[in-house]
């Protein structure tokens, strides 16, 4: 049996995920056309390298599909209900930063943390009616983060487009999004609440706790974490 290793299947995150593995002795590259999701990887024998979308990675880690994935720490704890269980997290991999905030108008002079958020929406809810709508991508970590907080009166809405236009577009009052350098939303004339960052993700090799790692699967995995530096 091969150990199974998922990687992005484009993009910056595939050529750094390359690099990283390059620099500690395992050369991963892709073959065939860029249509075709296959790949090599020398070095090391007996893996198989599986090309996914960064968003998939977790859920294939989660069902034990791919042994290894390499994706953004967001991802696995937006979409993985109790991620610790079943996903370890082996090493933070130094690239893919982007941090998941809270921000609102700029022009909200009295909003800075998230007790002003808190009792901005209480004073929206009485003045319309309706709960203060805050968009995002990132449902799960949100409200946990805003529980935690004590932030109440909000209803999160959707985003799978450009979340930072949802304030102009009038369909949010607030947005929680990843950003790394805060530019766009400077652009949109949002900023991030002092308190408001909820997690600061990035990209982390990460190994499947339910995969089947008999049938030689975990002697290989000794042999790669072994030249990774990562132990058991």
């Amino acid at each position: 049996m091969t150990l199974k290793l998922g990687v992005p299947s484009k993009g910056r995150l595939m050529d750094k995920t390359f690099d990283w593995f390059a620099g500690h002795g395992v050369s991963i590259r892709r073959t065939g056309s860029e249509r075709e999701y296959a790949g090599a990887v020398e070095g090391i024998d007996g893996i198989e390298l599986v090309l996914l979308s960064a968003g998939e990675i977790p859920r294939e880690l989660a069902a034990g599909r791919i042994h290894l994935g390499v994706t953004g720490s967001d991802l696995v704890q937006e979409k993985l209900a109790d991620w610790q269980a079943r996903v370890a997290a082996l090493e933070p991999m130094g690239f893919g930063f982007a941090d998941l905030v809270i921000a609102v108008p700029a022009f909200w002079a009295d909003v800075e943390t998230l007790d002003d958020l808190d009792a901005a929406a209480a004073a929206f809810r009485a003045a319309h009616g309706h709960r203060l709508r805050i968009a995002t991508k990132y449902h799960r970590l949100v409200r946990e983060f805003l529980r935690e907080a004590g932030v109440a009166d909000y209803a999160l809405v959707d985003s799978q487009g450009a979340t930072e236009g949802t304030v102009k577009n009038l369909t949010a009052e607030a947005i929680a999004d990843i950003t790394s350098t805060g530019e766009t939303l400077r652009a949109n004339h949002l900023k991030i609440l002092s308190d408001g960052v909820i997690h600061r993700s990035q990209a982390t090799l990460f190994k499947a706790r339910g995969a089947d790692w008999d049938n030689g699967a975990r002697g290989v995995y000794q042999r790669l974490a072994d030249r990774l530096g990562l132990g058991e």
